[in-house]
């Protein structure tokens, strides 16, 4: 089965220093806004999907006592 695919528009509302750092950086590398939000959006969501298969390969590992780690960090004075 075919599926189009169609452009979705939404309204995003960005810190003015954070915007015209964007709009320059579109500017020098000939893309628009549209293009490197996507990239943006496409990394951030593809580091998300690797720390979920991170943290699903390690959920056998036992989870450490968080004061246990803080008493034997202090008892070797590392801290």
């Amino acid at each position: 089965m075919f599926m189009k695919t169609t452009v979705k528009r939404s309204t995003v509302y960005f810190d003015p220093d954070l915007y015209r750092a964007l709009k320059i950086k579109a500017a020098k590398s000939d893309r628009s806004l549209s293009a490197l939000i996507n990239q943006a959006v496409q990394y951030s969501l593809a580091e998300d999907a690797e720390d979920l298969a991170a943290f699903t390969e390690r959920n056998h590992e036992p989870n450490l006592d968080f004061e246990k780690v803080l008493n034997d960090l202090k008892s070797l004075g590392k801290i």
